[in-house]
């Protein structure tokens, strides 16, 4: 269970989010909604254990640990993993070789590839020369093949067409109900609402959490009168 007590966060010595509380629990989903420059990419780094991202007050803790002291490796050992919104190049290390660190199964890493579409990507240099999907498809294939407990994801979706967010919608709504894992995705189409049942939602504006409710009335909610309604706490389905 992740449980995110009163957390602040700070970057050098500016405040970024303020006096946040969430749970997830095993086998929920939780979708995070903002306006860009909200601290929801913070709240993720925060929670993965980024340096430069100073957990100023409140605790952090999953599965009955805490994790406000712990390195990025020793969270990894814990069981959460991240998908990147924006991955990096790694020039001279091609993608079977991570997938072999990762996983001794070569059978399950061919399997993967196949649902993932990136059997012809394998022996290609992670990301160079991947289009977007291309790119998130095999981030996603990478965050599998760990075998997180908890996956924080970065808006999985931006940039992605549609064919893509299906292949990748499929692959992650099968791992989470197989493996009961909990996550907390970020989202700004809400497309990944459409393969990825989320059991609850909140909207983060201007470094706080404004309101909580139901993923599909949440967005429908922004989509009708944008962010600023939630500034003002005027969600309907607010809880």
């Amino acid at each position: 269970m992740l449980e995110i007590k009163n957390v602040k966060v700070e970057i050098g010595s500016k405040s970024i989010l303020y006096d946040i509380s969430l749970a997830l629990k095993e086998n929920e989903v939780m979708v995070l909604f903002g306006p860009n420059g909200s601290g929801k990419s913070t709240l993720i780094k925060a929670i993965m254990g980024f340096s430069g991202y100073e957990i100023a007050g409140g605790i952090i803790n999953f599965n009955g640990k805490e994790l406000n002291s712990l390195s990025i490796d020793e969270r990894v050992q814990l069981g959460i993993g991240i998908m990147y919104q924006h991955p990096p190049k790694i020039r001279g290390v091609r993608l079977r070789q991570l997938a072999g660190f990762l996983s001794k199964d070569k059978d399950e890493i061919e399997s993967l590839a196949e649902k993932l579409s990136l059997q012809e990507h394998l022996d290609r240099e992670i990301n160079l020369g991947f289009s977007g999907g291309e790119m998130k498809r095999a981030e996603l294939f990478q965050l599998i093949l760990q075998k997180p407990r908890l996956l924080l994801l970065d808006e999985p979706e931006s940039g992605v067409d549609i064919e893509n967010i299906s292949i990748m919608g499929k692959v992650l709504s099968a791992y989470l109900k197989e493996y009961r894992a909990q996550a907390l995705i970020i989202t700004h189409t809400g497309y990944i609402l459409d393969y990825v049942d989320g059991n609850k939602s909140c909207v983060m504006v201007d470094g706080h959490i404004s309101c909580s409710g139901k993923p599909r009335e949440i967005f429908k909610f922004i989509q009708e009168n944008g962010y600023d309604k939630c500034r003002e706490c005027k969600c309907p389905v607010s809880s």
